[in-house]
């Protein structure tokens, strides 16, 4: 198994790698990379792993009120590098510093289990509203 490192700025990030490279796993919401950009910087915690030659295999981040409400965003894993502790420490890593507060997550069906053993539980309603058109801010 190969080393993987994690870090908590956004230095040193090629979005527009970043952006071929959730393209090429199948998690592009369609972001342009400079958008992809400031979502992560406008995030109130990231996290980005990388394997011991320097490449981006894994991102998360979480927005936060800072008092009782945040939500977990943007959990990826390289597919090759999956089930390998990768998400979790990243999970782990954003979720510790918010003790006292809901953490909301939306999830693909197929990761249910995985963020179940993490501690997280259904609601029973989720509801979103896209104001204006997706990914358009004017």
């Amino acid at each position: 198994m190969t080393e993987t490192s994690f870090q908590r700025d956004l230095s040193n990030i090629d979005w527009a790698q970043l952006k071929f490279l959730l393209a090429a796993d199948r998690f592009d919401n369609g972001r342009s990379p400079e958008q992809l950009r400031a979502s992560f910087e406008n995030s109130t915690a990231t996290v980005i792993a990388r394997d011991a030659d320097g490449r981006i295999v894994g991102t998360a981040r979480i927005l936060s009120d800072g008092v009782c409400n945040a939500y977990l965003v943007d959990v990826w894993t390289f597919s090759e590098f999956r089930r390998r502790g990768i998400a979790r420490r990243m999970i782990e890593t954003l979720i510790e510093p918010l003790r006292g507060q809901h953490v909301y997550l939306q999830a693909d069906p197929d990761n249910i289990e995985f963020y179940r053993r993490l501690g997280f539980r259904e609601q029973p309603t989720g509801m979103s509203k896209v104001v204006g058109r997706w990914l358009k801010n004017v």
